[in-house]
């Protein structure tokens, strides 16, 4: 189905956010050689421990170091991180309250890798089970298995203790009722990397914009939502989220691990799995060199490897930040660096070398909505901005006209 018979009507969001950029390598020589402003400066000296993770695990820092402070396991800090996102029905990008797929169903991603003992594990697909994460570090210690997927996955879960819930919060029916209604068939295709498919034209149509917004929060008010979280429901209608959480965990001793859970692409194609389950791409841990892991275009990771090409570029010396751009770079490389297709992508990257240096790099600075952050606790906590390598924002997939103001607000829908 092409972007034409679903209604699309592209333009390019005319916006851009600030260039301040933030080189979190904590190294002094590791330190990008640029002259924008920074959110943060590195203080020249490796700290350890140290727990680096996507911006989402923001709030649930501080116990996971003083865990990990106190001898915790470095797999089990970083999986008390992202436990926080999963139980929360107000998080929609993972585990309860996830958006679910194109047919109603919250399918769950989640990988591990435990460095001391160079151990990985995996799930994908998986429904009814809220805690992904720890199942996949169940199939590390408790199957010969490195992977397990839907059903399957669904069984062994159950009979390792977790309990099967329904996962589909009201909220997140209603959003999906409500893309139902808009459209149902988002990511049948073509794709970008179809050599078919044709960046949309940039002609604004305001009219037809203003009408399709009317006819969602006419039919949000009949689904119930209620007025002050409509058009938070809307946005997510419109530009179908990405939502997933990486941490990366180092103590004291330097041993280093990583894990990365996700509710995967809004509205996706039941069985979609995109690069978090996948060891490699949406995480990468070796114990001899360090950890990383990614959020954002999962599809466009899987082909680089991502989370792994960054490991290896750090093995053959390249710091955190530069063995993270290489891989964006990978990125472009990959659509000849068309920006006119690689503004529909974004990719963010998170860093951790087992001597306790670490960056945040993203494929653009930010959305419409936020900049691009990455949360660290190395005894202090706190969000630092991305370095991007490309400055600007990037623009939601599928595409359409210039965002209506009141849709560029950050909210949230929470009850």
């Amino acid at each position: 189905m092409s972007i034409s018979r679903r209604g699309f009507i592209g333009s390019a969001i005319a916006a851009s956010v600030a260039t301040g950029l933030s080189a979190q390598d904590l190294n002094a020589q590791d330190k990008a050689k640029d002259d924008a402003p920074r959110a943060a400066q590195p203080s020249g000296t490796s700290k350890r421990p140290i727990i680096v993770c996507a911006n989402n695990g923001v709030n649930y820092l501080d116990a996971a170091f003083i865990f990990l402070k106190n001898g915790g396991d470095t797999l089990d800090a970083a999986l008390r991180v992202v436990k926080g996102p999963e139980d929360d029905p107000n998080d929609d990008s993972v585990g309860l309250g996830g958006l679910p797929n194109e047919e109603g169903v919250v399918e769950l991603d989640a990988c591990c890798m435990h460095g001391p003992t160079r151990r990985a594990g995996s799930v994908g697909g998986v429904r009814n089970i809220k805690n992904v994460s720890a199942v996949s570090k169940a199939v590390m210690e408790h199957t010969g298995h490195v992977m397990l997927v839907g059903e399957g996955a669904e069984r062994f879960a159950v009979a390792m203790g977790f309990p099967r819930e329904n996962l589909l919060t009201e909220h997140s029916r209603k959003i999906w009722l409500l893309w139902k209604e808009h459209h149902s068939t988002d990511w049948w295709g073509p794709g970008l990397a179809d050599p078919q498919w044709k960046p949309p034209s940039t002609s604004p149509q305001a009219e037809l914009w203003e009408q399709r917004i009317q006819r969602l929060e006419e039919h949000a008010a009949q689904l119930g939502i209620e007025p002050e979280f409509r058009m938070a429901a809307i946005r997510r209608v419109l530009f179908p989220p990405t939502g997933t959480i990486h941490c990366s965990a180092l103590n004291d001793k330097g041993e280093i691990s990583g894990c990365t859970t996700t509710s995967g692409l809004a509205f996706k194609l039941p069985g979609r799995c995109g690069d978090s389950p996948i060891i490699g791409a949406g995480c990468y841990t070796d114990q001899d060199v360090g950890s990383a892991g990614a959020t954002g275009s999962g599809e466009e990771n899987i082909k680089v490897a991502g989370a792994h090409t960054i490991v290896e570029n750090m093995r053959h010396g390249m710091s955190p930040l530069e063995a993270g751009l290489d891989a964006l770079k990978r990125i472009a490389r990959n659509y000849n660096n068309d920006r006119s297709k690689l503004k529909f992508i974004d990719m963010t990257y998170y860093i951790l070398r087992k001597d306790g240096a670490y960056a945040g790099v993203s494929l653009w600075e930010g959305y419409s909505t936020r900049r691009h952050q990455i949360a660290v606790h190395d005894g202090t906590k706190r969000s630092e901005v991305t370095v991007p390598l490309f400055k600007g924002v990037s623009h939601e997939f599928p595409p359409f006209p210039v965002t209506p103001k009141e849709l560029t607000q950050d909210s949230v829908y929470v009850k």
